[in-house]
């Protein structure tokens, strides 16, 4: 992550860019030359401000606030199960909340990945998780991060996001460092 960005940091679009609306999930682009500010810059995502709402942008697509762009994340096609499995929750640890700068598995939404094969060939990865409480608004920008990182290995085809909530999420199920972080000890 760019280390010199800083909470409201003005930036000028160095082109169009697709982002993530928060709190809806949904694509959008944003036009070249929009100024954005900058709310939280946490893993492989930059959350910024725009007319009044939020949006995220992939660190694919950093180019466009005049950043090093980051490698797209993937998997060499000759991949193991294993390296694959281990790469899917990678990703999900470059995913956040955009108001909590603690990302998903440390802070305990993640309850589980399953990698199925379908007699085509393709790979299909369940994410079974939850958010921190049933009415958080960020569950849908949370899945679609998620789903657009996990894409990012050839060997998978699809993504499916399952939000459950039962068992329903405590701050027991945060990590330590998690725990840290957040100054809830």
């Amino acid at each position: 992550m760019e280390e010199g960005l800083y909470k409201g940091q003005q930036l000028p679009l160095q082109r169009d860019v697709e982002a993530i609306s928060i709190p809806f999930g949904k694509s959008v682009t944003i036009a070249e030359d929009s100024t954005v500010s900058v709310m939280q810059a946490k893993g492989s995502t930059i959350s910024v401000a725009y007319e009044g709402r939020l949006f995220l942008i992939e660190g694919s697509d950093f180019d466009a606030l005049g950043l090093p762009a980051l490698p797209r994340p993937t998997l060499s096609s000759e991949a193991s199960e294993e390296e694959i499995e281990q790469f899917v929750w990678e990703q999900l640890r470059t995913c956040y909340d955009p108001e909590i700068p603690v990302n998903i598995v440390e802070l305990g939404l993640v309850y589980g990945c399953r990698i199925e094969h379908l007699l085509t060939g393709e790979r299909i990865v369940t994410v079974r998780m939850t958010l921190t409480a049933p009415g958080c608004g960020m569950g849908d920008v949370i899945a679609e991060d998620a789903r657009r990182k996990i894409l990012g290995a050839p060997q998978i085809s699809r993504v499916h996001i399952e939000t459950v909530f039962d068992p329903p999420w405590s701050r027991d199920m945060m990590s330590e460092e998690a725990r840290l972080e957040l100054g809830m000890f």
